[in-house]
């Protein structure tokens, strides 16, 4: 791609929202289809020249957390934020980027750890701040991928393209069918009527989230390769289709032929998705929103008591067309389509029973589904 052109300024500020997901989790890095959309929650940058050649100065507003980097010499540090936005700084170098010295301080409205991606909204916010203040001219499907390079590189996080495709390319009122193998993408307006979603935070982010998803990301590679002595035409999970999986079960080792059974269904389910937005049939995108968690929970292994708890009280109730965890997992968000004028009552009532049984305020998020990242001019 050739960069547009642009020009520098001495300051820079940029937003980039959190995202949620209708469904189709753990698909984006097997190449299959995902349903997200932008959220108004956002990150917001504001960035200016220093005048040093490569010193870079940041501030974490809501903690008054400092972190300084040498543009010529800078490596992941163990862990924490710094590692996402060096990431993005030395993505858009490799990019061909000139980038000098530079402070940048940072907010937020996005739950950490709550399944609705503060981390890409971080990159992103970032990607966007730095190609305004130094005119680097790349366009947005560079710094969309500049930032999903961020999270492999420097934070070990071998993540699919969603979270900062969303990120990036929202439109408010609107989901985004994404195919992740081809990129091409269409707009589905959300109109759910008498309905909303809502999220359950259940405030908990269990440890076993960041091994865990490299470690799934590794499965399905290996089902492929197993796939494959079978089927040599396919690249990836998107190639297969079930009666293909069901047929190789004796061959595939028992757990590696579950995870590859969940992105093989979740794909058609978010196909399946699709169909019942455009037929306005809310009850179907329910109960897909059900499968998939229960596909979630059993066979990709990636949901946890809390999820399964949230999603286990809605069940009995009709004003909840469906509900499922959302996100990498292992805490975060349950995402649910409930009746408008109910919302309160499943709210007080789960959140005093979940309470009860572990010990953890709930926190209920309404999102309204908006626009994705944008520079702020003054």
């Amino acid at each position: 791609m050739t960069k547009e052109a642009a020009t520098a300024t001495d300051a820079a500020t940029a937003q980039a929202p959190g995202r949620i997901n209708i469904i189709g989790e753990h698909t984006d890095y097997n190449d299959g289809f995902v349903l997200p959309a932008a959220i108004g929650h956002k990150m917001t940058v504001q960035a200016r020249r220093n005048g040093t050649p490569s010193t870079v100065h940041l501030t974490a507003r809501a903690t008054q957390q400092s972190f300084s980097f040498d543009l010529r010499d800078f490596s992941p540090v163990e862990k924490g934020w710094p590692n996402y936005v060096m990431g993005v700084v030395s993505e858009l170098q490799k990019l061909g980027g000139v980038i000098s010295g530079f402070d940048a301080e940072f907010e937020s409205d996005v739950p950490i750890g709550s399944g609705m991606s503060s981390s890409a909204a971080l990159e992103c916010s970032f990607a966007l701040a730095l190609n305004e203040l130094f005119g680097l001219g790349f366009d947005q499907w560079q710094l969309i991928k500049a930032s999903q390079r961020a999270e492999h590189n420097f934070v070990g996080n071998k993540c699919g393209i969603m979270d900062q495709f969303a990120g990036v390319m929202g439109k408010k009122d609107h989901v985004m069918l994404l195919d992740c193998r081809s990129l091409d993408f269409q707009y589905f307006p959300l109109e759910l009527g008498a309905y909303q979603l809502l999220l359950l935070n259940t405030n908990v982010s269990h440890s076993l989230a960041s091994s865990e998803y490299n470690t799934r990301r590794a499965e399905c590679e290996q089902g492929v390769h197993i796939l494959q002595q079978e089927y040599p035409g396919i690249a990836n999970l998107r190639d297969v289709n079930l009666k293909q999986i069901a047929a190789m079960e004796e061959q595939l080792p028992e757990h590696v032929f579950r995870r590859c059974r969940h992105v093989v269904s979740e794909n058609q389910r978010v196909l399946d998705a699709t169909k019942a937005l455009l037929a306005g049939d809310f009850n179907a995108v329910g109960e897909l929103m059900y499968q998939s968690h229960f596909s979630l929970q059993n066979d990709y292994e990636v949901s946890c008591p809390e999820l399964d708890f949230l999603v286990q009280q809605t069940l009995d109730k009709d004003y909840v067309l469906g509900s499922r965890m959302m996100g990498g997992g292992f805490g975060g968000c349950t995402i649910s389509i409930v009746e408008k004028e109910r919302v309160a009552e499943l709210v007080e009532e789960v959140s005093s029973v979940y309470s009860r049984h572990f010990g953890i305020d709930l926190t209920p998020v309404e999102v309204v589904i908006g626009d994705g990242a944008k520079v702020i001019r003054q």
